[in-house]
């Protein structure tokens, strides 16, 4: 059972550049809305991050997303730069949190997983998957198509999760004595 009419806005978290992208499912087809890079370049973090923070409140107040899906943060070997990744990623929550959407937070390799087949996938596989599931005429930049990948995994898993409290609620009517058919 498909999720009917879910709005989703992407983030793909970076310092210097955050991608966003809003993809639509209606029934089983995905549908492109909206993406883009933010840049905000070199300077001082605080400036950057409020810029990160305003360019998803635009993007929410113009599109109207139902759900947001977040990337986590991975992993780095340098701490400094993990560091100031999950402050990027803090400034995007905090734009999500603020309009009181559903959020899904997803790893790199989730979000692989559920656009290619692998986690393992590369970025270009993801660019060109991510054309192809939305049916555009070209890749999307590479940040940009990240964050459109993270909405359509979080489409995907509400789709799964949907099937899921289906079957699990057929279960319950069979075990309680009445049959659905």
């Amino acid at each position: 059972m498909p999720v009917e009419n879910i709005r989703v806005i992407g983030i793909d978290p970076g310092s210097r550049v955050t991608g966003i992208g809003v993809v639509e499912a209606r029934g089983q087809s995905l549908h492109y809305i909206y993406s883009e890079c933010v840049r905000t370049g070199d300077g001082p973090l605080g400036p950057r991050l409020v810029t990160i923070h305003g360019r998803i409140r635009d993007a929410i107040d113009q599109y109207r997303p139902t759900a947001g899906a977040i990337e986590k943060v991975f992993m780095s070997t340098n701490p400094r730069s993990a560091l100031v990744l999950g402050q990027a990623r803090g400034s995007a929550l905090v734009a999500l949190a603020h309009n009181e959407l559903e959020i899904g937070e997803y790893s790199a390799l989730e979000i692989k997983r559920s656009i290619t087949g692998t986690g393992r996938a590369s970025k270009q596989q993801v660019q060109h998957m991510v054309r192809v599931l939305l049916g555009l005429d070209r890749k999307p930049p590479q940040d940009a198509a990240d964050a459109l990948a993270c909405a359509i995994c979080h489409v995907h898993l509400a789709q799964v999760r949907k099937r899921q409290e289906s079957a699990m609620s057929e279960l319950a009517d069979r075990d309680s004595g009445g049959v659905r058919r």
